[in-house]
């Protein structure tokens, strides 16, 4: 397999100022390998490229697995556990920068422990999608022979998990991050700050006698863009401008399936910065995509043509 993604499979209820939904397919690892098959479709003799690893409940709806493998998602990997799947809601207003989250239903996420295929444990690019800190652990553990790895989290676990949590940092390769993550993590309020901090493991739960954080620390800025401190340098680039921003849930997750898709097969990738950096456009216009329609909606259904349009304007936006 070349791209493995561990996170959370769910059902969001999304209300936004200009659209709103009930039992959306969601979760970390629905909206990074949706994005993910985009650019890693399945080969001409019907190989899965992209495998899911995460848990269900028996209410989860069989139109869904068939459309995540039709999409290019290797489902077996996904476990169907006694209970109810993961449910969130939440609530968005004006500019869309925040959410009020309205109920989080943790359900059969709450006793999931990740089994990684043996077929699947020494993948291209392993991606540990936001799930509890300790389950990502787990599952760099059992992934040793992987050649890149890559870590999400949010402020739940920053606040609650962090010696956990910093542990799982350290064994990554990449930390894939929001901007006000990163800053809860160093302790600092302006981001540029909190980078050496948590690369070096100065920050994190040890100290620096505890070892290095991860090799490199990609940020996400929201509408100010990206951010990506790594071993080949520096890399900073503007969002998309979009004009009908509809839902902004699962943009986060969207930027690193296809940003981690398009580092996959290229071992010592971290150290090419053309090629992170074109990997990194390619995340922001896809993630672009998402913000324009409900869930992972508008990705499920995106044409090729009409991607590859985008990219052009953006890369003639930034003089590219």
């Amino acid at each position: 397999m070349e791209l493995v993604i561990v996170g959370s499979i769910g059902y969001d209820d999304i209300e936004t100022p200009v659209g709103s939904g009930s039992d959306i397919l969601g979760g970390s690892a629905v909206h990074s390998a949706v994005s993910a098959a985009f650019h890693l479709p399945r080969t001409p003799d019907g190989t899965f490229r992209v495998g899911m690893v995460a848990p269900i409940g028996d209410d989860f709806m069989e139109k869904h697995q068939l459309l995540l493998e039709n999409v290019g998602i290797d489902f077996s990997g996904v476990s169907k556990l006694s209970g109810k799947t993961f449910r969130w809601s939440g609530k968005y207003e004006g500019s869309m920068e925040n959410v009020e989250t309205i109920s989080t239903e943790v359900n059969v996420l709450g006793e999931f422990n990740p089994d990684i295929p043996t077929q699947w444990s020494s993948p291209s690019v392993l991606f540990c999608a936001n799930t509890h800190p300790s389950s990502q652990v787990s599952v760099l553990d059992q992934c040793p022979e992987s050649e890149i790895t890559a870590i999400d989290t949010f402020m739940l676990w920053i606040e609650t998990e962090f010696e956990q949590l910093s542990l799982a940092l350290r064994k990554a390769d990449l930390a894939i991050l929001n901007e006000e993550e990163v800053c809860a993590i160093s302790g600092e309020e302006v981001f540029t700050k909190a980078i050496q901090p948590i690369l070096s493991g100065e920050c994190l739960h040890g100290g620096v006698s505890a070892g290095n954080g991860p090799r490199g620390l990609v940020i996400k800025r929201g509408s100010s863009g990206v951010f990506a401190h790594l071993p080949c340098g520096i890399i900073a680039l503007p969002a998309f401008p979009v004009t009908e921003a509809v839902d902004p849930t699962g943009c986060g997750d969207s930027f690193a399936g296809a940003l981690l898709a398009n580092i996959s097969g290229r071992k010592g990738v971290l150290n090419d910065i053309e090629s992170m950096r074109t990997s990194l456009i390619h995340a922001i216009v896809t993630s672009s995509f998402t913000i324009e329609g409900l869930g992972s909606n508008k990705l499920q259904s995106l044409e090729r043509g009409l991607y590859h349009a985008r990219m052009d304007a953006y890369r003639r936006m930034v003089g590219l």
